[in-house]
């Protein structure tokens, strides 16, 4: 990770209150529920902070192991660690004997393991007590390979997709909403007409000090419903709702469970198709709107999960994003990530969604699956992307596979990347990560 000029960190300072809200819910959610109560506590802690280490490099754990109770236990403790894809790698146990209230230490050496991303479970055993801690390593993931699996056909699917959007007038609607707004900015209500004619809306936070700005232009999660973002005074804040989520749901409305699964049978109508014509529509009231303050020369792209999708997509197709931040994107590496939670012992979003379609649909086969969504898996995009980018990831997390996530990564075709690995959460990063993308956004556009 590239150093940050030391004479950046006040600017920490004037945006740590927006971060701080975001961050302390990220952090609530990735916090294991019983890591205080538990009978018998372990804190497994990674010899490196982010829990990546080097190819030949033996990985490293002191366990922390606290008797939460006043009786003397007994018993085992052991770890086990596997592949993405369930396959046993190494195994150990030792005795565990422990005072009430006692506390100890013991080291875990796992031998080298090949590139990539591996499970570490940590468990207790005793006669009235089982707990199992699990984790995540990686070896080595800027090394990861993956295939593409990108359709010959492609570059043109999407041309044609942007000259279709171009037929579309988008008869832009900007009101301004007085009760929203406050002393140091005004908020506005965006409407536009998109791919297909679809209505969709977003918010514009400008600041009233009458400079030109910097746009953050943040695209929704899945099913997500974005408000203003009132947090910062150095960036006009431009939150677009595709279709389907938050303010822009007039046509599409049908919740999660089969908000992807919209006419998956047919790479032509697929709901994503529109989506994703949505976000360069985004970028077109940007251009057109230069007159309320807009520097579109400093157009940043971002999101989370499907907003970190559609921030990469957006960017490959559209050279008027200048940089891409992105945090646990959605359905990237879509082949790897059906191989990797194919292992899961309890199915999760996205593919519990598509393996009961895929049930419920006998003539629906995975090879008809990808026949669609191979035009849009952000992996096949990845290559286009030429724009200094940040990357964040949570090594928990299961909606996103590590894996995939940095394979996507390794494909991109910019030489400013960058990739953070936070070791404890799940499809969620946290607030150093976002302290840390504040300073980076910050350098990138020369902003003191």
């Amino acid at each position: 990770m590239k150093k940050v000029n030391c004479l950046l960190f006040f600017s920490v300072m004037i945006c740590l209150a927006s971060v701080l809200k975001v961050s302390a819910a990220i952090q609530q959610q990735g916090k294991p529920p019983t890591e205080e109560t538990a009978d018998i506590i372990l804190n497994p802690a990674p010899q490196r902070k982010n829990a990546i280490f080097k190819n030949n490099e033996t990985v490293s754990y002191k366990l922390q192991i606290h008797n939460n109770t006043k009786d003397h236990q007994n018993g085992r403790i052991s770890y086990l660690v596997t592949t993405d894809e369930g396959e046993k790698v190494a195994a150990d146990t030792v005795h565990l004997a422990l005072h009430g209230k006692a506390s100890k230490e013991i080291d875990i050496k796992v031998p080298s393991t090949p590139t990539g991303f591996y499970r570490i479970n940590f468990m207790v055993n005793t006669a009235n007590y089982d707990d199992t801690v699990r984790r995540v390593f990686g070896v080595s993931p800027e090394n990861i390979n993956s295939t593409l699996h990108r359709p010959a056909d492609f570059d043109a699917f999407w041309k044609q997709s942007k000259i279709d959007l171009e037929k579309v007038k988008p008869q832009y609607k900007v009101l301004e909403r007085p009760e929203l707004s406050t002393k140091d900015k005004k908020v506005y209500t965006v409407e536009m007409r998109s791919y297909g004619n679809i209505l969709i809306r977003g918010w514009l936070v400008i600041p009233r000090d009458g400079k030109k700005f910097p746009v953050h232009y943040r695209m929704p999660g899945y099913v997500v419903s974005l408000k203003p973002n009132m947090g910062s005074d150095d960036f006009i804040s431009f939150d677009l709702n595709v279709r389907g989520n938050g303010n822009s749901k007039d046509v599409i409305d049908i919740g999660t469970d089969n908000y992807c699964l919209v006419n998956i049978e047919d790479k032509n109508k697929y709901i994503y198709r529109g989506v994703y014509m949505d976000c360069i529509r985004g970028l077109d009231f940007l251009y057109s709107h230069a007159n309320l303050g807009i520097d579109t020369s400093k157009i940043i792209a971002e999101g989370g999960s499907q907003g970190g999708a559609l921030a990469l997509i957006t960017t490959a197709l559209d050279s008027r994003v200048k940089v891409l931040t992105m945090q646990v994107p959605l359905y990237a590496d879509i082949h790897d990530d059906m191989k990797v939670s194919a292992s899961y012992e309890k199915q999760v979003f996205p593919f519990n969604i598509f393996r009961l379609y895929n049930a419920q649909h006998p003539g629906f086969t995975w090879d008809k699956f990808f026949q669609t969504f191979d035009y849009y898996d952000p992996q096949n995009f990845a290559p286009m992307i030429k724009c200094p980018v940040l990357m964040g990831i949570g090594l928990l997390d299961r909606y996103c596979p590590p894996r995939c996530s940095m394979a996507l990564f390794n494909h991109i075709g910019s030489t400013d990347k960058e990739f953070v690995c936070v070791p404890n959460t799940a499809h969620e990063v946290n607030l150093n990560y976002f302290m840390f993308q504040n300073l980076w956004l910050r350098e990138k556009f020369r902003i003191p």
